[in-house]
């Protein structure tokens, strides 16, 4: 029996800490407590293995873990936004493109970043180290501009002679050179530039490990301009104070830590750099109720370097202590320890291994480095198959009875009208929607604005308490409804109501219908009133922004609890009777056009089962996000005489329905059907969607099957898509134009996939 929501831990920042910590929450679950993650990406990078990555020796895959997988063990929300600030008095994140996410205790390992110094030119001319995923993307640009250019001078600076400019600049020098190589040419074009403003590289080391690491990087060619602060970086060149000019075509920065303003700025006790104070137990010095671990924690009584092994040390004792403190017993003090072993990979499969004044080099040390990372790495790869009950958005834990709100977890809950949320939650919600307070909260820079209704011909809506709402359908017009209601698909309430009402509001696009008005339906776990409040805000916010930015209004709704997380919209369009859409309009000779790419229902079950990487389901849920409203106008302004949205029966099935209307046969170009990532790879493993085998009944209608049914693109023709494309079919003459119109408008995957020809009425002819 699933035990209700009562408290909300939300863990900011996807850390070394928080990820062992999402492991130990997967294996030993709290009931009653419902887990949310919030990190800017759905994969976090192991440090330990970076240098590694930049050297070409680990792939993407190798050296990060993958946050939606582990979220989804430990039956985590995961919500993929950053933190900007804290609203400790409410209890609330504040988040850049979100609203509010309200806590009972928070988690905060959001890492450092490097201190950018008030250098001329740095914000323009710079690539920081940090944020991980913004250098790394730059690095990658830069190698794949070599391998296309090999033959042109490559000129590099890294500013920053710690352990991690040191191990950046031979790693780099390793990975362009490999290329050089592969190319047949020559390294003697490629330099690296280190400055640092110290006489000695890596200060925190012991002697011989400075000494060493001098050594190799002189033998190696790289320059040190040790004694050097850079005074100003522009477009190729590097000037130090000294008066030293260096050209460097592209510069890193790889410099102390620093901490954002915004934890100090929410009223957190933090050291003289910014860095959250906390006591041994990993609690804020100032906030018992927050917690804080990795190297955007500083431990007062026991001070500590910024490196990995203290954040991967710490990720059990911050699980032991976040479960005792929601279940009010004692928590257990912390404490690291004052040696540790670092082991620096030189980038050729060789590392310096040190601890205290102890050191060696040998490529045995890497041997042993690389095992001990890969072994790391294991344990969130190798999770247990999950349960229902781990997967379900309800997930919670074994509180302390006084923890657990105003019922006992054995209630039970009614059914009919007793099950409706109470009308104080919904009360408090719709207030809150109505004046956009997410809205309010954040700065100018961070916020995203969305358009205030002035509908008039809306007469009765939220405003009031009447019993139903009241919309006018202008003279001239007509009123076209439909609706649609599922489950959940992502663990992101905010998530989950934009990605529905994008899907609710589709039908209406493809029918050339202008949205008016919605009315949502929702279905709320069973949780405390304070929970569900949270989950129904989030979850209606997300909708109201898509509706608002359709040009349409949230008259009203129906609310209940249930076991899980379910959400749909009744939506209300406007269209003139000569110029709406059909599916039964298709011509003789017309091409036929698809907007969005295919694969989310193979690509969600692949991630029920464990099989789908976290950047397959990013490029899922972008696509999904991505409103119909524009294509549809585009398609009617090229021409479209029939049209449909591609949802729950499949490209097929869609198209079944628009050819049986028409009375027409089609030609499907099956190389032509644009995929998502990772679709095609899951369904040859057999990974479908559970709709998939009635939808696979559509075969029927296809002229040639036997010979179409083993190509690998031919299963995806009875994907069940969520928030998918638009299929229409438009005049032969128009079809160039048109799909370039819908590139310009964002549709990046649009592409002509057939053609209606001659045949048998109501048949397809897959080509290919």
């Amino acid at each position: 029996m699933n035990v209700p929501i009562g408290q909300d831990l939300v863990l900011v920042g996807g850390g070394h800490s928080h990820a062992i910590a999402l492991r130990l929450f997967g294996m030993k679950p709290l009931p009653g407590v419902r887990l949310t993650l919030i990190t800017q990406t759905s994969d976090t990078p192991y440090s330990g293995m970076l240098p590694g990555h930049v050297a070409g020796i680990y792939s993407h895959e190798d050296c990060h873990i993958d946050l939606r997988l582990l979220a989804r063990f430990a039956g985590a929300q995961l919500y993929l936004d950053r933190a900007v600030g804290l609203d400790l008095p409410n209890r609330r994140v504040i988040c850049a493109n979100r609203p509010p996410v309200a806590f009972d205790t928070v988690s905060i390992d959001i890492g450092s970043t490097p201190k950018l110094p008030d250098v001329a030119g740095i914000h323009q001319f710079v690539v920081p180290a940090k944020p991980v995923p913004n250098f790394l993307a730059a690095w990658q640009a830069m190698c794949d501009r070599l391998v296309r250019v090999p033959d042109r001078p490559v000129t590099l600076g890294i500013v920053g002679g710690g352990t991690g400019g040191v191990e950046l600049a031979l790693n780099m020098q390793q990975r362009l050179r490999q290329i050089l190589l592969e190319a047949k040419q020559s390294d003697d074009r490629l330099k690296i530039h280190l400055f640092h403003r110290g006489s000695e590289l890596m200060s925190t080391h012991n002697r011989w490990v400075r000494r060493r690491m001098k050594r190799i990087l002189l033998a190696r060619g790289i320059c040190l301009h040790l004694n050097e602060s850079v005074q100003a970086v522009s477009q190729g060149r590097i000037q130090c104070e000294s008066g030293r000019g260096v050209d460097c075509d592209t510069v890193f920065w790889v410099t102390q830590a620093s901490a954002p303003d915004w934890l100090s700025k929410a009223g957190l006790a933090v050291d003289t750099e910014g860095f959250i104070q906390v006591q041994d137990t990993l609690q804020s010095a100032s906030h018992p109720y927050v917690f804080a671990a990795g190297d955007i924690a500083s431990m007062i009584h026991y001070p500590r370097p910024k490196a990995g092994v203290f954040a991967v040390r710490q990720g059990k004792p911050l699980f032991e202590n976040l479960q005792r403190f929601l279940q009010n017993q004692p928590l257990k003090p912390f404490h690291p320890q004052k040696a540790y072993l670092s082991l620096i990979g030189t980038g050729d499969r060789s590392a310096v291994a040190t601890r205290g004044g102890w050191g060696w080099q040998s490529r045995w040390g890497w041997q042993w480095k690389d095992r001990i990372d890969r072994q790391f790495m294991q344990q969130f790869r190798a999770l247990p198959a999950m349960s229902a009950e781990v997967t379900a958005m309800t997930t919670a834990t074994p509180l302390a009875t006084d923890a657990i709100d105003p019922f006992p977890p054995s209630l039970m809950h009614c059914a009919g009208c007793g099950a409706k949320v109470g009308g104080e939650t919904l009360e408090r919600v719709l207030r809150r929607i109505q004046t956009d307070e997410h809205c309010k909260q954040l700065s100018p820079a961070d916020r995203k604005e969305y358009p205030p209704s002035s509908r008039t011909d809306v007469l009765i809506g939220l405003e009031t308490v009447d019993d139903a709402a009241v919309v006018k359908v202008p003279t001239g017009q007509v009123l076209v409804q439909t609706v649609d209601y599922f489950r959940t698909l992502v663990n992101d309430p905010f998530l989950f109501g934009q990605i529905s009402a994008h899907h609710c509001l589709s039908d209406l696009f493809a029918m050339g219908a202008t949205p008016q008005s919605a009315l949502a339906i929702v279905t709320i776990p069973y949780a405390a009133a304070t929970q569900q409040e949270e989950t129904l805000y989030q979850l209606l916010s997300g909708a109201n922004q898509v509706l608002q930015t359709a040009g349409a209004v949230l008259v009203g709704g129906h609310t209940s609890e249930g076991t899980e997380l379910a959400f749909g919209l009744t939506c209300n369009g406007l269209a003139y009777p000569d110029r709406w859409l059909r599916k039964g309009g298709m011509q003789l000779g017309q091409a036929l056009v698809l907007t969005k790419a295919i694969g989310t229902g193979t690509l969600f079950a692949a991630e029920m089962q464990q099989q789908a990487k976290a950047q397959w389901i990013d490029a899922a849920i972008a696509g999904m996000l991505i409103s119909n409203q524009a294509a549809a106008t585009c398609l009617l302004a090229h021409g479209a005489s029939a049209c449909t949205d591609v949802t729950g029966f499949g490209l097929l099935g869609h198209l079944v329905e628009m050819v049986r209307a028409s009375g027409v046969a089609v030609e499907l170009d099956l190389g032509a059907i644009p995929v998502l990532p990772g679709a095609q790879a899951m369904a040859q493993q057999g990974i479908v969607s559970s709709l998939y085998p009635q939808n696979f009944r559509a075969t029927q209608w296809i002229t040639n099957v036997s010979e179409v049914n083993d190509r690998p693109l031919f299963p995806l023709l009875f994907d069940p898509q969520t928030s998918g494309g638009l299929l229409a079919s438009i005049p032969e003459q128009q079809a160039s134009a048109c799909l370039a119109a819908l590139k310009a408008l964002g549709y990046a995957h649009s592409a002509l996939v057939g053609r209606v020809g001659m045949g048998d009425a109501g048949t397809i002819f897959v080509k290919g």
